[in-house]
């Protein structure tokens, strides 16, 4: 029996190459996101697509119900709104982004752990950035972001002895549809501080995300990858 895996955010980017990689072992992937444009997966059947906005937290819980047991959770959707400043961002957007990159996660972490509690194993993914450890000029992404760090370290240990792990990868920026919302002048000052000139590869960040997710030995638990090349090395 193929083990079951939920991305969220597996309908482009990041995603989508974490969705090509369990496709490859024959897992039976379920994804989430708000919608299925150009997804090239929709007709596959061990891909099973779910229309949900994780900003809807209250929601979860029927639809945790609905997708039923995983054996791993990849908690990677997640946006920036870097068009505010941190004197000018609105309640509304705070919360939203709040929302979708911090609480959606840990409470899909606190929900799907409970079956993986019951069978004595899981594994569970978080996308994080390193918005979330060097600041960033989108405020509440890097607050957001730096939340998940934090709450991986903390569900590391709270579930580690129920023989699930949690960790965490933090990617600076990749080519993916977020750098659009990025303007030029930003985009050439990163790739200037990295050794190679240029963004991460969707598919470089997917190979961590899924080496965590499965052949990854229990005792690395809680840690964040830093996928940054040389940008923040520590």
């Amino acid at each position: 029996m193929s083990k079951r895996v939920l991305v969220t955010g597996g309908n482009k980017g990041i995603g989508l190459k974490v969705v090509e990689k369990f496709l490859e072992l024959d897992y039976e992937v379920i994804t989430l996101a708000r919608n299925y444009d150009n997804f090239p997966y929709k007709d596959n059947e061990k891909v099973k697509t779910i229309e949900y906005d994780l900003s809807d937290v209250d929601g979860l819980s029927a639809l945790v119900k609905e997708v039923g047991d995983i054996d791993i959770l990849i908690n990677n959707a997640g946006y920036m709104q870097p068009k505010y400043t941190y004197n000018n961002y609105p309640k509304e957007a705070k919360e939203h982004i709040m929302n979708v990159d911090l609480h959606a996660p840990v409470e899909l972490m606190n929900l799907f752990s409970e079956g993986m509690k019951k069978k004595g194993y899981g594994r569970i993914v978080n996308t994080a950035s390193i918005a979330g450890q060097i600041g960033h000029p989108d405020v509440w992404y890097g607050i957001a972001k730096a939340g998940l760090i934090n709450a991986t370290k903390i569900y590391a240990k709270l579930l580690g002895s129920d023989g699930i792990t949690v960790n965490c990868v933090a990617p600076s920026a990749a080519e993916t549809d977020m750098q659009k919302d990025n303007d030029e002048a930003r985009k050439a000052a990163f790739k200037a501080a990295v050794v190679t000139n240029r963004f991460a590869e969707p598919e470089e960040v997917a190979a961590a995300i899924f080496w965590l997710a499965t052949d990854c030995p229990e005792y690395i638990n809680g840690i964040t990858i830093d996928i940054n090349n040389c940008f923040y090395p520590r």
